[in-house]
């Protein structure tokens, strides 16, 4: 009987080494998890307009003429989603974490065009257009955004504001409406400060370890 009575408590003794290991390792994959990553597909939500950021095959009808981005309220559409890759000639390694000030690519991915401004004004606001633009990919250097966040990584939880490389604008929200045929959807364009208009954050979509598994977060 004695020994019945000391074996549940020996069990437990040697068991707890094993139980520390397991959860360290679990601790060091959330923190792997922690960042936003090379080749992760993502909607992007402006936090003082609650949007999400979007893109869709219609075209300005003014300004460029390139295929135009907007914000929209919902959740659930599929248009609103962005893969985050390295700029031309200079691909970041699939899965690895983004640096704060590192310069990326904004890919749309049902058309494969990328996030781009230029010296076109913006139709509602008159502050900078910004489109969709390229093709399977690939445009020019009008396409690159530097993230700008407060660490030394792009945190998934963290708002995060994109200053465009070339023309030094901030991709941003002010509320203004389109009509027929986007009706309700916002306008999307680059303004010249930063404030409180150009914060984004990560919501839904599919993040890339640096062990190149799919990790998703919520529902795609």
């Amino acid at each position: 009987m004695e020994r019945l009575c000391l074996f549940p408590g020996l069990l437990r003794w040697l068991l707890l080494p094993l139980f520390l290991l397991l959860l360290s390792g679990c601790e060091g994959r959330e923190s792997e998890l922690d960042y936003v990553t090379c080749g992760s597909l993502v909607k992007l939500l402006n936090t003082r307009h609650n949007v999400r950021l979007h893109s869709h095959d219609v075209k300005y009808g003014s300004g460029s003429g390139q295929q135009s981005v907007t914000g929209v309220e919902s959740a659930d559409d599929a248009n609103s989603y962005w893969q985050i890759r390295g700029k031309p000639a200079h691909p970041c390694r699939r899965g690895s974490a983004i640096k704060c000030g590192q310069a990326i690519r904004i890919t749309h991915m049902k058309t494969s065009r990328n996030l781009h401004t230029h010296h076109f004004s913006s139709p509602l606001s008159n502050n900078q257009e910004v489109s969709a633009f390229g093709e399977n990919g690939e445009g020019d250097d009008l396409d690159v955004w530097t993230v700008q966040c407060e660490g030394v990584y792009w945190e998934r939880d963290e708002a995060v504001r994109f200053k465009h490389t070339g023309t030094e604008v901030f991709l941003s929200v002010t509320g203004e409406q389109y009509s027929h045929p986007i009706r309700g959807q916002r306008e999307v364009h680059g303004m010249s400060s930063p404030n409180q208009h150009n914060w984004w954050r990560t919501m839904e979509g599919v993040f890339i370890q640096p062990s190149q598994e799919l990790v998703r977060h919520d529902e795609l």
